[in-house]
């Protein structure tokens, strides 16, 4: 019982101490015109720090784009464990959406003349969230989820990405639920939108994407969908753990990019 309150209280000390967390990775020998917050997958509950986000920003500025990673809060590996949030509220939403709006500001006031945001699962929640909620500023110019999570309220709801960003008890608020459920909440002046994910996703139901794409289509909104028959989840730009097929993505998102529309 010691050990578990030691760790609900170094918990507790985190998350009063985290403020935004961006790491910068540049192009070497020239200057970009375009940047793109990365936001790493993890369930809403952690972050896959280096295979969705240290390493998907070096393939960026390896490609000439400015990256930043955003270590954006999550719920965390204790109050996953403990189930501590029925207590204490903790990291949970809206949290996290102001942390990608804060990395928008912030990245903004370096003059690049187009930011997105890039994201993995949780984190391509968090890319479409920026889209939909995000106004001025703070909206960004193209977003590009990557076998994301879109829905909290539809059957195919990854069950921990929900629990991760509402928490213990408001993950059974149906308001919440809808509210989150971002297939329900596209506009027609929704910016650019890169979709890709995999049929053989064994974390995400590949319907996700379906759902945002559909409901994409419906509203005119610019974007391309990619759907891979294989290559499974959580492989970012680390291509030995995808499929051949899926490692094509990113050559087709710098594809994409380039034929965008100022």
């Amino acid at each position: 019982m010691r050990h578990w309150l030691l760790a609900v209280g170094c918990w507790l000390l985190a998350v009063g101490a985290q403020a935004i967390n961006l790491k910068e990775f540049l192009p070497v020998g020239t200057t970009s015109e375009t940047a793109i917050i990365v936001c790493p997958g993890g369930s809403y509950f952690w972050l896959d720090d280096e295979v969705e986000g240290d390493s998907v920003a070096r393939s960026l500025a390896q490609n000439g784009i400015a990256a930043y990673v955003l270590r954006y809060r999550t719920g965390g590996v204790v109050p996953f464990i403990t189930h501590s949030r029925l207590v204490i509220p903790g990291h949970q939403h809206p949290m996290p959406l102001n942390d990608v709006q804060e990395a928008m500001h912030q990245v903004r006031q370096k003059g690049y003349r187009r930011v997105g945001v890039m994201g993995f699962s949780a984190g391509g929640h968090l890319s479409l969230s920026a889209a939909i909620f995000g106004r001025g500023e703070l909206r960004p110019d193209f977003i590009a989820p990557c076998y994301p999570v879109v829905t909290m309220s539809h059957p195919c709801v990854h069950k921990r990405s929900r629990r991760g960003l509402l928490g213990e008890w408001r993950k059974h608020s149906r308001q919440l639920r809808d509210s989150l459920s971002l297939e329900k909440h596209v506009t027609d002046d929704m910016p650019p939108v890169f979709l890709m994910n995999c049929v053989d996703d064994p974390i995400v139901d590949y319907r996700n994407s379906e759902l945002m794409d559909s409901a994409l289509t419906a509203h005119h909104v610019s974007h391309r969908y990619i759907q891979y028959r294989t290559g499974g989840h959580g492989f970012g730009t680390t291509w030995s753990k995808t499929s051949e097929e899926a490692s094509h993505w990113f050559a087709e998102f710098l594809a994409w990019l380039r034929e965008l529309k100022d």
